[in-house]
Protein backbone atom coordinates (compact mmCIF):
# COMPACT_ATOMS: atom_id res chain seq x y z
CA UNK A 1 0.00 0.00 0.00
CA UNK A 2 1.35 3.23 -1.24
CA UNK A 3 2.21 5.47 1.93
CA UNK A 4 0.58 9.17 2.26
CA UNK A 5 3.12 11.85 1.62
CA UNK A 6 4.99 14.06 4.07
CA UNK A 7 4.25 17.14 5.08
CA UNK A 8 7.35 18.28 4.09
CA UNK A 9 7.11 16.41 0.82
CA UNK A 10 4.03 18.52 -0.21
CA UNK A 11 4.83 21.83 1.10
CA UNK A 12 8.53 20.91 -1.26
CA UNK A 13 5.98 20.02 -4.36
CA UNK A 14 4.18 23.09 -4.04
CA UNK A 15 7.02 25.47 -3.48
CA UNK A 16 8.26 23.56 -6.70
CA UNK A 17 4.92 24.34 -8.58
CA UNK A 18 4.70 27.91 -7.84
CA UNK A 19 8.44 28.61 -8.59
CA UNK A 20 8.38 26.76 -11.96
CA UNK A 21 5.66 28.96 -13.19
CA UNK A 22 6.20 32.18 -11.83
CA UNK A 23 4.12 35.36 -12.07
CA UNK A 24 1.88 33.48 -14.66
CA UNK A 25 -1.64 33.62 -13.77
CA UNK A 26 -2.65 31.34 -15.85
CA UNK A 27 0.17 28.96 -14.51
CA UNK A 28 -0.20 29.65 -11.28
CA UNK A 29 -4.20 28.59 -11.29
CA UNK A 30 -2.83 25.23 -13.05
CA UNK A 31 -0.75 24.91 -10.04
CA UNK A 32 -3.40 25.06 -7.78
CA UNK A 33 -5.62 22.80 -9.15
CA UNK A 34 -2.88 20.02 -9.56
CA UNK A 35 -2.20 20.87 -5.96
CA UNK A 36 -5.95 20.28 -5.16
CA UNK A 37 -5.53 17.28 -6.76
CA UNK A 38 -2.90 15.56 -5.05
CA UNK A 39 -4.75 17.06 -1.94
CA UNK A 40 -7.79 14.94 -2.68
CA UNK A 41 -5.94 11.94 -3.66
CA UNK A 42 -3.78 12.18 -0.34
CA UNK A 43 -7.26 12.12 1.24
CA UNK A 44 -8.54 9.26 -0.29
CA UNK A 45 -5.20 6.90 1.03
CA UNK A 46 -5.48 5.90 4.50
CA UNK A 47 -2.43 4.90 7.21
CA UNK A 48 -1.23 0.85 6.73
CA UNK A 49 -3.35 -1.23 9.11
CA UNK A 50 -1.97 -2.50 12.51
CA UNK A 51 -1.53 -5.95 13.76
CA UNK A 52 -4.33 -7.73 14.57
CA UNK A 53 -6.75 -4.91 13.09
CA UNK A 54 -9.52 -5.99 10.78
CA UNK A 55 -8.70 -5.30 7.18
CA UNK A 56 -12.23 -4.69 6.40
CA UNK A 57 -12.31 -1.80 8.35
CA UNK A 58 -10.39 1.25 6.60
CA UNK A 59 -8.71 3.50 9.31
CA UNK A 60 -9.84 7.28 9.38
CA UNK A 61 -7.25 9.69 7.11
CA UNK A 62 -5.57 11.96 9.00
CA UNK A 63 -5.48 15.49 9.18
CA UNK A 64 -5.22 17.63 5.81
CA UNK A 65 -4.40 20.67 6.95
CA UNK A 66 -1.31 21.83 9.39
CA UNK A 67 -2.01 21.83 13.06
CA UNK A 68 -1.64 25.65 13.21
CA UNK A 69 -3.99 26.19 10.63
CA UNK A 70 -2.65 27.58 6.60
CA UNK A 71 0.31 30.24 6.90
CA UNK A 72 -0.07 33.85 5.58
CA UNK A 73 -3.22 35.64 4.29
CA UNK A 74 -5.21 32.91 3.65
CA UNK A 75 -4.89 31.87 7.28
CA UNK A 76 -7.91 34.20 8.13
CA UNK A 77 -6.52 35.05 11.62
CA UNK A 78 -5.51 38.50 10.72
CA UNK A 79 -9.25 40.20 11.74
CA UNK A 80 -12.08 39.45 13.39
CA UNK A 81 -14.40 37.94 12.31
CA UNK A 82 -17.52 40.20 10.85
CA UNK A 83 -21.08 39.20 10.47
CA UNK A 84 -24.43 40.86 8.68
CA UNK A 85 -26.79 41.86 11.68
CA UNK A 86 -30.38 39.88 11.85
CA UNK A 87 -33.27 41.26 12.50
CA UNK A 88 -36.44 39.38 13.36
CA UNK A 89 -39.92 39.91 14.91
CA UNK A 90 -40.66 38.86 18.67
CA UNK A 91 -42.86 35.99 16.92
CA UNK A 92 -40.25 34.87 15.07
CA UNK A 93 -38.22 34.77 18.27
CA UNK A 94 -40.81 32.81 19.67
CA UNK A 95 -40.12 30.29 16.80
CA UNK A 96 -36.74 29.90 17.22
CA UNK A 97 -36.80 29.76 21.19
CA UNK A 98 -40.05 27.68 22.09
CA UNK A 99 -39.39 27.69 25.58
CA UNK A 100 -40.20 30.88 26.33
CA UNK A 101 -43.16 31.91 28.81
CA UNK A 102 -46.50 33.72 27.81
CA UNK A 103 -46.33 37.27 27.81
CA UNK A 104 -49.67 37.32 30.22
CA UNK A 105 -52.38 39.85 30.44
CA UNK A 106 -50.70 42.98 31.75
CA UNK A 107 -50.88 44.45 35.20
CA UNK A 108 -54.09 45.72 35.20
CA UNK A 109 -56.51 43.87 36.93
CA UNK A 110 -57.63 41.70 39.77
CA UNK A 111 -54.48 39.91 41.45
CA UNK A 112 -55.50 36.16 41.08
CA UNK A 113 -51.87 34.45 42.03
CA UNK A 114 -49.08 33.25 40.19
CA UNK A 115 -48.80 32.18 36.86
CA UNK A 116 -46.98 29.22 37.31
CA UNK A 117 -45.03 29.10 33.61
CA UNK A 118 -43.64 32.61 33.85
CA UNK A 119 -42.99 32.79 37.50
CA UNK A 120 -45.10 36.63 37.64
CA UNK A 121 -48.10 37.71 38.83
CA UNK A 122 -51.40 36.96 37.28
CA UNK A 123 -54.53 39.59 36.70
CA UNK A 124 -57.40 39.19 35.22
CA UNK A 125 -60.48 41.52 34.43
CA UNK A 126 -63.10 41.16 32.10
CA UNK A 127 -63.73 44.73 31.12
CA UNK A 128 -60.23 45.74 31.13
CA UNK A 129 -59.05 42.75 28.18
CA UNK A 130 -62.34 43.51 25.68
CA UNK A 131 -61.45 45.31 22.86
CA UNK A 132 -57.98 44.72 23.90
CA UNK A 133 -57.36 41.13 23.26
CA UNK A 134 -58.47 39.83 19.77
CA UNK A 135 -61.00 37.49 20.11
CA UNK A 136 -62.35 38.76 23.79
CA UNK A 137 -65.82 39.14 22.88
CA UNK A 138 -67.09 39.38 26.09
CA UNK A 139 -66.67 38.98 29.67
CA UNK A 140 -68.68 35.93 30.79
CA UNK A 141 -66.84 32.93 32.63
CA UNK A 142 -67.12 29.32 32.93
CA UNK A 143 -65.55 27.48 35.53
CA UNK A 144 -65.56 23.90 36.22
CA UNK A 145 -63.52 21.65 38.49
CA UNK A 146 -64.10 18.44 40.40
CA UNK A 147 -64.96 18.99 44.24
CA UNK A 148 -62.60 19.64 46.44
CA UNK A 149 -59.79 21.82 44.16
CA UNK A 150 -60.53 24.95 45.16
CA UNK A 151 -63.22 26.44 42.71
CA UNK A 152 -65.27 27.69 45.15
CA UNK A 153 -62.26 29.33 46.92
CA UNK A 154 -61.50 31.24 43.25
CA UNK A 155 -64.99 32.23 43.17
CA UNK A 156 -65.79 33.80 46.51
CA UNK A 157 -61.87 35.20 46.98
CA UNK A 158 -61.94 36.77 43.11
CA UNK A 159 -65.81 38.25 44.19
CA UNK A 160 -64.20 40.04 47.08
CA UNK A 161 -60.96 41.58 45.65
CA UNK A 162 -63.70 42.69 42.92
CA UNK A 163 -64.89 45.34 45.54
CA UNK A 164 -62.42 47.27 45.67
CA UNK A 165 -62.14 47.42 41.59
CA UNK A 166 -65.97 49.21 42.20
CA UNK A 167 -67.45 45.60 41.27
CA UNK A 168 -70.90 45.16 43.03
CA UNK A 169 -71.48 40.88 43.58
CA UNK A 170 -74.90 39.56 43.30
CA UNK A 171 -75.78 35.68 43.85
CA UNK A 172 -79.41 34.94 42.54
CA UNK A 173 -78.86 31.25 43.73
CA UNK A 174 -76.68 30.11 46.91
CA UNK A 175 -77.97 26.28 47.64
CA UNK A 176 -75.89 25.59 49.87
CA UNK A 177 -75.70 29.00 52.31
CA UNK A 178 -71.73 29.07 51.52
CA UNK A 179 -72.13 33.07 50.41
CA UNK A 180 -73.68 34.30 53.27
CA UNK A 181 -70.72 34.65 55.29
CA UNK A 182 -68.74 36.39 51.88
CA UNK A 183 -71.63 39.11 51.89
CA UNK A 184 -71.59 39.91 55.83
CA UNK A 185 -68.03 40.54 55.72
CA UNK A 186 -68.55 42.97 52.69
CA UNK A 187 -71.32 44.59 54.13
CA UNK A 188 -74.00 43.36 51.80
CA UNK A 189 -77.43 42.15 52.17
CA UNK A 190 -78.63 38.00 52.05
CA UNK A 191 -82.03 37.00 52.03
CA UNK A 192 -82.69 33.42 53.13
CA UNK A 193 -85.47 32.18 51.69
CA UNK A 194 -87.33 28.38 52.60
CA UNK A 195 -90.07 27.04 53.94
CA UNK A 196 -91.09 28.69 57.77
CA UNK A 197 -88.47 31.24 56.80
CA UNK A 198 -89.53 34.80 57.18
CA UNK A 199 -87.92 36.43 53.92
CA UNK A 200 -90.36 36.63 50.80
CA UNK A 201 -89.76 37.91 47.65
CA UNK A 202 -92.25 39.08 44.76
CA UNK A 203 -90.96 38.77 41.42
CA UNK A 204 -93.69 40.25 40.11
CA UNK A 205 -92.57 43.86 41.84
CA UNK A 206 -92.12 46.71 39.30
CA UNK A 207 -88.47 47.99 38.56
CA UNK A 208 -88.34 51.59 39.10
CA UNK A 209 -88.61 53.38 35.86
CA UNK A 210 -85.17 55.14 33.92
CA UNK A 211 -85.47 58.57 33.84
CA UNK A 212 -84.94 58.46 29.32
CA UNK A 213 -87.77 55.74 29.40
CA UNK A 214 -91.54 57.20 28.78
CA UNK A 215 -93.97 56.02 31.36
CA UNK A 216 -96.13 54.20 28.30
CA UNK A 217 -93.18 52.31 26.80
CA UNK A 218 -91.91 51.22 30.77
CA UNK A 219 -95.63 49.90 31.27
CA UNK A 220 -94.92 48.03 27.73
CA UNK A 221 -91.43 46.46 29.25
CA UNK A 222 -92.54 45.37 32.55
CA UNK A 223 -95.62 43.99 31.28
CA UNK A 224 -93.10 42.05 28.59
CA UNK A 225 -91.10 40.64 31.41
CA UNK A 226 -93.89 39.45 34.23
CA UNK A 227 -95.07 37.15 30.57
CA UNK A 228 -91.61 35.77 30.76
CA UNK A 229 -91.58 34.99 33.76
CA UNK A 230 -95.07 33.44 34.35
CA UNK A 231 -94.03 31.14 30.80
CA UNK A 232 -90.67 30.36 32.38
CA UNK A 233 -92.29 28.83 35.57
CA UNK A 234 -94.92 27.54 33.64
CA UNK A 235 -92.23 25.21 31.36
CA UNK A 236 -90.19 24.63 34.25
CA UNK A 237 -93.30 22.55 36.24
CA UNK A 238 -95.13 21.15 33.14
CA UNK A 239 -91.90 19.95 31.65
CA UNK A 240 -92.68 21.12 27.61
CA UNK A 241 -93.29 24.01 25.73
CA UNK A 242 -96.51 25.87 26.62
CA UNK A 243 -98.97 25.56 23.81
CA UNK A 244 -100.68 29.10 21.75
CA UNK A 245 -103.63 28.78 23.83
CA UNK A 246 -101.79 28.80 27.35
CA UNK A 247 -99.93 31.75 25.78
CA UNK A 248 -103.00 33.29 25.70
CA UNK A 249 -104.30 32.32 29.21
CA UNK A 250 -101.26 33.70 30.80
CA UNK A 251 -101.84 37.08 28.98
CA UNK A 252 -105.45 37.58 29.98
CA UNK A 253 -104.80 35.97 33.31
CA UNK A 254 -101.72 39.24 34.09
CA UNK A 255 -104.09 42.09 32.61
CA UNK A 256 -106.61 41.29 34.90
CA UNK A 257 -104.88 40.93 37.59
CA UNK A 258 -102.28 44.11 37.02
CA UNK A 259 -105.71 46.11 36.48
CA UNK A 260 -107.27 45.19 39.72
CA UNK A 261 -103.86 45.30 41.79
CA UNK A 262 -103.71 48.98 40.12
CA UNK A 263 -107.09 49.71 41.34
CA UNK A 264 -106.24 48.42 45.03
CA UNK A 265 -102.56 50.19 44.82
CA UNK A 266 -100.85 47.47 45.28
CA UNK A 267 -98.40 45.17 43.54
CA UNK A 268 -99.56 42.01 41.46
CA UNK A 269 -98.66 38.37 43.26
CA UNK A 270 -98.59 35.19 41.97
CA UNK A 271 -101.22 33.99 44.59
CA UNK A 272 -103.51 36.11 42.00
CA UNK A 273 -102.51 34.47 38.69
CA UNK A 274 -103.27 30.95 40.07
CA UNK A 275 -106.09 32.37 41.56
CA UNK A 276 -108.14 33.31 37.98
CA UNK A 277 -105.85 30.45 36.28
CA UNK A 278 -108.19 28.15 38.73
CA UNK A 279 -111.55 29.92 37.64
CA UNK A 280 -112.21 29.12 34.06
CA UNK A 281 -115.47 31.07 34.38
CA UNK A 282 -113.83 34.28 35.31
CA UNK A 283 -111.08 33.63 32.81
CA UNK A 284 -113.54 32.89 30.02
CA UNK A 285 -115.06 36.20 31.07
CA UNK A 286 -111.65 38.12 30.95
CA UNK A 287 -110.51 36.50 27.60
CA UNK A 288 -113.92 38.11 25.72
CA UNK A 289 -114.07 36.63 22.38
CA UNK A 290 -112.48 33.40 23.33
CA UNK A 291 -115.05 32.86 26.40
CA UNK A 292 -115.51 29.07 26.66
CA UNK A 293 -112.25 27.71 25.40
CA UNK A 294 -109.57 29.53 27.23
CA UNK A 295 -110.52 28.21 31.05
CA UNK A 296 -110.60 24.70 29.34
CA UNK A 297 -107.34 25.11 27.94
CA UNK A 298 -105.27 26.80 30.35
CA UNK A 299 -106.33 23.93 33.18
CA UNK A 300 -102.64 22.64 33.08
CA UNK A 301 -101.17 26.53 33.58
CA UNK A 302 -103.59 26.67 36.94
CA UNK A 303 -102.01 22.99 38.44
CA UNK A 304 -99.25 24.73 37.07
CA UNK A 305 -99.32 28.15 39.27
CA UNK A 306 -100.40 26.37 42.41
CA UNK A 307 -97.32 24.98 43.38
CA UNK A 308 -95.93 28.05 43.73
CA UNK A 309 -98.67 29.46 46.40
CA UNK A 310 -99.83 25.87 48.10
CA UNK A 311 -97.23 23.87 47.15
CA UNK A 312 -93.02 23.14 48.42
CA UNK A 313 -92.65 26.50 47.31
CA UNK A 314 -95.86 28.11 49.33
CA UNK A 315 -95.35 31.56 51.15
CA UNK A 316 -92.05 32.45 49.65
CA UNK A 317 -93.11 33.74 46.54
CA UNK A 318 -96.61 34.68 46.51
CA UNK A 319 -96.82 37.77 48.91
CA UNK A 320 -95.55 41.13 49.37
CA UNK A 321 -91.36 41.76 49.61
CA UNK A 322 -90.39 41.39 52.98
CA UNK A 323 -86.76 43.62 51.69
CA UNK A 324 -86.45 46.67 49.57
CA UNK A 325 -83.75 46.33 47.05
CA UNK A 326 -80.54 48.35 48.04
CA UNK A 327 -78.49 49.29 44.63
CA UNK A 328 -75.81 50.48 47.09
CA UNK A 329 -75.16 47.28 48.83
CA UNK A 330 -72.11 45.92 47.54
CA UNK A 331 -72.99 42.63 47.80
CA UNK A 332 -76.26 40.74 47.28
CA UNK A 333 -77.20 36.61 47.99
CA UNK A 334 -80.14 34.89 47.84
CA UNK A 335 -79.34 31.92 50.18
CA UNK A 336 -81.56 28.73 49.07
CA UNK A 337 -80.32 26.55 51.18
CA UNK A 338 -83.53 25.29 52.56
CA UNK A 339 -84.54 24.22 49.70
CA UNK A 340 -81.35 22.88 48.09
CA UNK A 341 -80.80 19.93 50.50
CA UNK A 342 -83.78 18.11 49.39
CA UNK A 343 -83.04 17.41 46.24
CA UNK A 344 -85.52 18.54 44.08
CA UNK A 345 -84.01 20.27 41.59
CA UNK A 346 -87.41 21.37 40.15
CA UNK A 347 -88.14 23.76 43.09
CA UNK A 348 -84.73 24.88 43.38
CA UNK A 349 -85.23 26.46 39.73
CA UNK A 350 -88.46 27.88 40.14
CA UNK A 351 -86.75 29.52 43.74
CA UNK A 352 -83.75 30.39 41.27
CA UNK A 353 -86.10 32.07 38.85
CA UNK A 354 -88.23 34.27 40.94
CA UNK A 355 -85.35 35.00 42.98
CA UNK A 356 -83.25 36.18 39.51
CA UNK A 357 -86.54 37.84 38.27
CA UNK A 358 -86.33 40.23 41.55
CA UNK A 359 -82.97 41.05 40.90
CA UNK A 360 -83.47 42.54 37.41
CA UNK A 361 -84.33 45.82 39.34
CA UNK A 362 -80.64 46.04 39.70
CA UNK A 363 -79.45 43.39 36.52
CA UNK A 364 -80.93 45.68 33.58
CA UNK A 365 -79.66 49.21 34.47
CA UNK A 366 -77.07 50.23 32.55
CA UNK A 367 -76.08 52.93 35.08
CA UNK A 368 -75.68 50.40 37.77
CA UNK A 369 -71.74 49.80 37.05
CA UNK A 370 -69.75 46.70 36.42
CA UNK A 371 -71.42 43.79 38.23
CA UNK A 372 -70.75 39.72 38.95
CA UNK A 373 -73.35 37.27 38.96
CA UNK A 374 -72.74 34.36 40.08
CA UNK A 375 -74.35 31.17 39.79
CA UNK A 376 -72.72 28.58 42.12
CA UNK A 377 -73.66 25.22 42.14
CA UNK A 378 -75.14 25.51 38.39
CA UNK A 379 -75.07 21.53 37.17
CA UNK A 380 -78.26 21.33 39.18
CA UNK A 381 -80.27 24.32 36.38
CA UNK A 382 -78.63 22.52 33.21
CA UNK A 383 -81.65 20.16 32.73
CA UNK A 384 -83.92 22.74 32.31
CA UNK A 385 -84.74 24.56 29.41
CA UNK A 386 -86.93 27.21 30.41
CA UNK A 387 -84.55 28.89 33.00
CA UNK A 388 -80.94 28.26 30.38
CA UNK A 389 -83.44 30.47 27.99
CA UNK A 390 -83.08 33.23 30.68
CA UNK A 391 -79.66 32.57 31.72
CA UNK A 392 -78.87 33.14 27.95
CA UNK A 393 -80.29 36.07 27.34
CA UNK A 394 -78.73 37.46 30.69
CA UNK A 395 -75.38 36.29 28.54
CA UNK A 396 -76.02 38.23 25.26
CA UNK A 397 -76.55 41.74 27.50
CA UNK A 398 -73.98 40.77 29.45
CA UNK A 399 -71.46 43.86 26.96
CA UNK A 400 -74.25 46.60 27.56
CA UNK A 401 -75.06 46.11 30.90
CA UNK A 402 -71.78 45.80 32.44
CA UNK A 403 -72.80 42.25 33.66
CA UNK A 404 -69.97 39.84 34.19
CA UNK A 405 -71.92 36.14 34.42
CA UNK A 406 -69.68 33.39 36.40
CA UNK A 407 -71.15 29.87 35.93
CA UNK A 408 -69.65 27.05 38.12
CA UNK A 409 -69.85 24.13 37.57
CA UNK A 410 -68.20 20.38 38.28
CA UNK A 411 -67.09 19.33 34.97
CA UNK A 412 -67.51 20.24 31.45
CA UNK A 413 -70.02 17.43 31.07
CA UNK A 414 -72.58 18.95 33.41
CA UNK A 415 -72.97 20.96 29.66
CA UNK A 416 -74.03 17.55 28.59
CA UNK A 417 -76.84 16.47 30.51
CA UNK A 418 -79.07 19.69 29.52
CA UNK A 419 -80.47 16.92 26.53
CA UNK A 420 -79.13 15.28 23.74
CA UNK A 421 -77.25 16.04 20.74
CA UNK A 422 -79.79 18.33 18.77
CA UNK A 423 -82.32 19.18 21.03
CA UNK A 424 -83.15 22.49 22.32
CA UNK A 425 -81.22 21.83 26.25
CA UNK A 426 -78.19 21.13 24.26
CA UNK A 427 -78.16 23.86 22.13
CA UNK A 428 -78.87 26.27 24.80
CA UNK A 429 -75.98 25.28 27.33
CA UNK A 430 -73.99 24.84 24.22
CA UNK A 431 -74.34 28.53 23.66
CA UNK A 432 -73.52 29.55 27.21
CA UNK A 433 -70.26 28.31 26.61
CA UNK A 434 -69.55 29.85 23.53
CA UNK A 435 -70.87 32.82 24.87
CA UNK A 436 -67.56 32.90 27.30
CA UNK A 437 -64.26 34.09 26.89
CA UNK A 438 -62.55 32.64 29.86
CA UNK A 439 -62.78 29.15 30.67
CA UNK A 440 -61.40 27.99 33.57
CA UNK A 441 -60.84 24.52 34.47
CA UNK A 442 -59.30 22.82 37.52
CA UNK A 443 -58.44 19.12 37.94
CA UNK A 444 -60.73 16.75 36.23
CA UNK A 445 -61.12 13.16 36.07
CA UNK A 446 -59.61 10.60 33.75
CA UNK A 447 -62.55 9.54 32.32
CA UNK A 448 -64.00 13.17 31.81
CA UNK A 449 -61.00 14.00 29.76
CA UNK A 450 -61.84 13.20 26.41
CA UNK A 451 -65.80 15.70 26.55
CA UNK A 452 -63.41 18.65 28.28
CA UNK A 453 -60.99 18.42 25.39
CA UNK A 454 -63.97 18.25 22.82
CA UNK A 455 -65.95 21.36 23.85
CA UNK A 456 -63.10 23.45 24.85
CA UNK A 457 -60.73 22.04 21.90
CA UNK A 458 -58.06 21.78 24.32
CA UNK A 459 -54.52 20.70 22.76
CA UNK A 460 -53.41 17.17 23.78
CA UNK A 461 -50.60 18.93 25.97
CA UNK A 462 -53.70 20.39 27.93
CA UNK A 463 -55.95 17.95 28.18
CA UNK A 464 -53.24 16.38 30.14
CA UNK A 465 -52.19 19.16 32.16
CA UNK A 466 -55.77 19.14 33.33
CA UNK A 467 -55.79 15.60 34.61
CA UNK A 468 -52.60 16.51 37.20
CA UNK A 469 -53.39 19.86 38.38
CA UNK A 470 -52.91 20.46 41.96
CA UNK A 471 -55.04 21.63 44.38
CA UNK A 472 -55.79 25.61 43.41
CA UNK A 473 -54.20 25.68 40.14
CA UNK A 474 -56.22 25.98 37.14
CA UNK A 475 -55.45 26.01 33.13
CA UNK A 476 -56.49 29.49 31.91
CA UNK A 477 -58.06 29.47 28.60
CA UNK A 478 -58.17 33.83 27.71
CA UNK A 479 -59.90 33.84 23.79
CA UNK A 480 -57.66 30.71 23.17
CA UNK A 481 -54.44 31.78 25.32
CA UNK A 482 -53.72 29.52 27.92
CA UNK A 483 -52.23 30.17 31.82
CA UNK A 484 -51.46 27.70 34.33
CA UNK A 485 -52.42 29.80 37.36
CA UNK A 486 -51.62 28.76 41.10
CA UNK A 487 -54.40 30.77 43.26
CA UNK A 488 -52.75 32.60 45.69
CA UNK A 489 -55.12 32.71 49.25
CA UNK A 490 -54.65 35.20 51.88
CA UNK A 491 -54.70 33.55 55.70
CA UNK A 492 -58.29 35.91 56.36
CA UNK A 493 -59.79 34.34 53.01
CA UNK A 494 -58.70 31.01 53.36
CA UNK A 495 -60.68 31.40 56.68
CA UNK A 496 -63.75 32.59 55.70
CA UNK A 497 -63.86 30.48 52.26
CA UNK A 498 -63.34 26.97 54.21
CA UNK A 499 -65.64 24.47 53.38
CA UNK A 500 -63.73 21.83 54.51
CA UNK A 501 -64.00 22.20 58.07
CA UNK A 502 -66.35 19.51 59.12
CA UNK A 503 -63.94 17.35 57.30
CA UNK A 504 -60.83 18.11 59.39
CA UNK A 505 -60.05 18.82 62.94
CA UNK A 506 -60.96 22.26 62.88
CA UNK A 507 -64.72 21.04 62.98
CA UNK A 508 -66.17 22.40 66.20
CA UNK A 509 -67.85 20.17 68.86
CA UNK A 510 -72.31 20.09 68.86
Amino acid sequence: MTNRPSRRDRRASASTLFTAHGADRASRRAARRQLAEATAKARSETAPLTDGADPDVRAMPTALYPVNGRPGSSSARGSKLRLPAHRMTTATASAAYPFLAEGGLGAEGIYVGKDVHAEASFTYDPFALYGRIEGFTNPNILLAGVIGQGKSALAKSFALRSIAHGYKIYVPCDPKGEWSSVAAALGGTTIALGPGMPGKLNPLDAAPRPPSISEADWAGEIRKRRLLLLGSLARTVLGRPLQPMEHTGLDVALDSVVAQAETDGRAPLLGDIAAILNDPQSLDTAGGTMSGRLGEASRDLAHAMRRLVFGDLAGMFDAPSTVAFDPSSPMLSIDLSGLGGSGDDVALVLAMTCAAAWMETALTDPAGGRRWIVYDEAWRLMRHPALLKRMQSQWKLSRGLGIANLLVIHRLSDLLTAGDAGSQGRALAEGLLADCSTRIIYRQEPDQLHAAAALLGLTSVETNAISHLNRGRGLWKVAGRGFVVQHILHPSERELFDTDARMSDRASDP
